[in-house]
């Protein structure tokens, strides 16, 4: 039960969502592919770097090798970050830039968030 009322958490409100039609135009939807924790570090990082390699981004992070690569995968699957793979050397490099559309739905998801903290302050 714990586990529902954390995920509900993460929400709007239902009675907001189902009041007047004022209240649910002011609030875009949540994209929940950024939502996530490791999405939402990854896409944050790109938005503020032209690029970061793939081991830049886990430092940053601090995560696996794994859980980025399953997150950036489906960013990529989304078209919110395109990678590109070289070698150094003999060392592969794997690079990950922020594309148009991801940095659109960045943009709203920062909207979506800043209408939030701006309905609780407001209440």
């Amino acid at each position: 039960m714990a586990k529902s009322n954390a995920l509900a958490s993460h929400r709007p409100p239902r009675a907001a969502s189902q009041g007047s039609e004022r209240s649910s135009a002011a609030i875009p939807a949540l994209d929940r592919l950024i939502h996530e924790r490791i999405r939402l570090g990854i896409v944050s990082a790109l938005a503020a770097n032209q690029s970061l390699t793939f081991n830049d981004l886990k430092r940053l992070l601090k995560t696996t090798d794994g859980n980025l690569s399953v997150h950036a995968r489906k960013l990529e699957e989304a078209k919110y970050i395109g990678c590109t793979k070289s070698f150094e050397g003999r060392v592969p490099r794997t690079e990950y830039a922020l594309t148009s559309s991801g940095r659109r739905a960045f943009e709203k998801y920062l909207d979506h968030m800043e209408a939030l903290i701006q309905a609780m302050r407001e209440r």
